[in-house]
């Protein structure tokens, strides 16, 4: 985190002195470069402002869509059927199947 505000804070006493040094050696017409990174900024502004999958009108608010009787039906019964397992171990549908080749120590890689 230092590391990042240490490169952010060289870069912009970097620009500064650029920009100091420029417009004591060229006058004010120094600053015309600065124009079209402005101008860019401001486009990449403004169609971030306009991003798709935002409301055009600006408000942000997003249709909410009510589930229906059969779907909250079928969320209830899960819920019903769903006990709270304090204690008890869960079941699970997988199995452990054990491998042909049986199992033997001097086979098994000394690094692991």
């Amino acid at each position: 985190m230092f590391r990042h505000a240490l490169i952010f804070w060289i870069s912009v006493t970097l620009a500064v002195i650029g920009l100091v040094t420029g417009v004591m050696n060229y006058g004010l017409g120094s600053l015309s470069f600065l124009i079209f990174p402005l101008l860019l900024i401001g486009v990449l502004f403004y169609a971030y402002r306009i991003a798709p999958g935002r409301s055009p009108r600006g408000g942000g608010s997003k249709v909410k869509v009510k589930p229906s009787q059969k779907t909250m039906a079928k969320v209830a019964g899960l819920r019903k059927t769903q006990t709270p397992a304090s204690g008890k171990r869960k079941t699970y549908p997988f199995q452990v199947i054990e491998g042909s080749k049986g199992k033997n120590d001097e086979q098994l890689p000394k690094y692991h």
